[in-house]
């Protein structure tokens, strides 16, 4: 009894270590995902191996290695570890053609095997920007055309103008095993384009650290726009004046042309034109007049006029102040300059006039009030004199006056009359 059970247990353990051998030999493997032209790192392990041989193989079921034997000659295939619970080979410069699933063998009774995917992520190529017509002119629809090729899965583009995302549309089309993506951006070409970059940009799996992005400076032409700035408010007599006409076009409108009330500057030594400055070293009276600054380029022309009064030194100024410049434009061909023939219409008086009456309304206005404000200082005068001057009178009447034969006698009995009333009058 004691042998035969001896002989029991024992079959017992061997037929338990069969069983936990059995379970324990099989290969595990992982997927892998790698960047077209990088390095693969395959690797396959048994838990438990009793010297049993491992393999891999590629997706077309050719042996790559056997155990620590080479058996397919490809330079970019190598061996990094083999042992009997471990085979890991290296794939160097993967392309897309190695994409697949290759399988680790593990050659027992009988074999067993475990497969791994290798996904190869296609790099997208720079992208590329068509349809930009240098110069573009103002007011154009253009179209902006970002490509990329060779992506995979399919890429995403995205659009900035001067780091502010914009969007566009989308196109993606299948190449093989790759896709190439299209992007579009339509654009009404405005002058505030003009120097915009415009960036196409890359977003892929493959490129986390190195992104792919190319970038366009738009130049767009257009017709300038001109406007008038004056170093004073209130230019008077004997003062220094400068007037620039400030001037924005593309191609830039130089030089500007100055004029005087429709004419030619006056050839005065204290008037000096430097490029798009007007300069007056010293005002003078003679200097009213609407000065006008003109700036042209090949799309057209643009004006702006400045009215210049010269006040007294001293001086009071009007109530109201000289009109700001109002700058105009003219398309080519610009359009002849009109004058009203109505004398009611403001903008046909005369600004120098206009400026001259003003002084003369204000000297009326202070005449009328310093006679107002002597009236009513003698008025009050007046009054307060005659109220201190009011007259008390005291009439004695004699009593029987009446029958006094004439006037003497009636004041005697008056003056006799020691009980006289008296009676008081007030005049003012």
């Amino acid at each position: 009894m004691n042998l035969k059970h001896h002989l029991v247990l024992t079959l017992c353990a061997v037929y338990g270590i069969l069983l936990k051998g059995s379970s324990g030999q099989h290969p595990l493997v992982q997927n892998q995902t790698v960047t077209e032209g990088r390095t693969a790192i395959m690797t396959c392990r048994v838990e438990y191996n009793d010297q049993t041989s491992l393999q891999w193989s590629n997706p077309t079921q050719q042996t790559l290695f056997f155990g620590n034997k080479k058996a397919l000659r490809d330079n970019r295939i190598e061996l990094v570890r083999a042992s009997w619970s471990e085979l890991t080979i290296s794939i160097s410069e993967i392309t897309l053609a190695d994409e697949g699933m290759y399988t680790c063998s593990l050659f027992t009774m009988p074999v067993k095997t475990a497969k791994a995917y290798l996904t190869v992520l296609g790099v997208p190529e720079k992208p590329e920007i068509d349809g930009l017509t240098k110069p573009a002119l103002e007011g154009d629809e253009i179209t902006l055309t970002c490509m990329t090729h060779g992506s995979k899965p399919a890429a995403n583009l995205r659009w900035f103008r001067n780091e502010k995302e914009i969007k566009g549309a989308k196109e993606v089309n299948a190449s093989g095993k790759t896709f190439t993506v299209t992007s579009s951006l339509q654009l009404l070409v405005d002058r505030d384009d003009d120097g915009a970059a415009y960036t196409c940009k890359v977003d892929h799996v493959a490129l986390l650290q190195t992104p792919q992005q190319t970038t366009e400076v738009l130049e767009v032409h257009y017709a300038p726009r001109v406007l008038i700035t004056q170093s004073l408010t209130f230019p008077q007599e004997g003062q220094y004046l400068k007037l620039e006409c400030v001037s924005k076009g593309n191609p830039s409108p130089d030089p500007v042309l100055w004029t005087k009330d429709g004419g030619q500057l006056p050839d005065l030594e204290r008037m000096i034109v430097q490029g798009r400055e007007l300069t007056f070293s010293a005002l003078n009276k003679t200097d009213n007049g609407t000065y006008r600054c003109v700036a042209s380029n090949h799309l057209g022309s643009s004006s702006a006029e400045y009215i210049l009064y010269v006040y007294d030194f001293p001086t009071t100024f009007p109530p109201y102040t000289t009109p700001a410049p109002r700058p105009t434009r003219h398309h080519r061909p610009p359009r002849p300059h009109i004058a009203s023939s109505d004398p009611t219409n403001i903008y046909n008086r005369d600004p120098n006039a206009m400026g001259q009456r003003g002084p003369d309304h204000a000297l009326i206005g202070g005449v009328v009030a310093v006679v107002v404000f002597v009236t009513l200082c003698l008025i009050i005068f007046l009054g307060r004199y005659l109220a201190r001057h009011k007259g008390t009178y005291l009439t004695n009447e004699a009593k029987g006056a009446d029958d006094a034969p004439d006037a003497d006698t009636a004041i005697i009995n008056a003056e006799g009359n020691t009980h006289a009333e008296g009676k008081k009058e007030y005049f003012i």
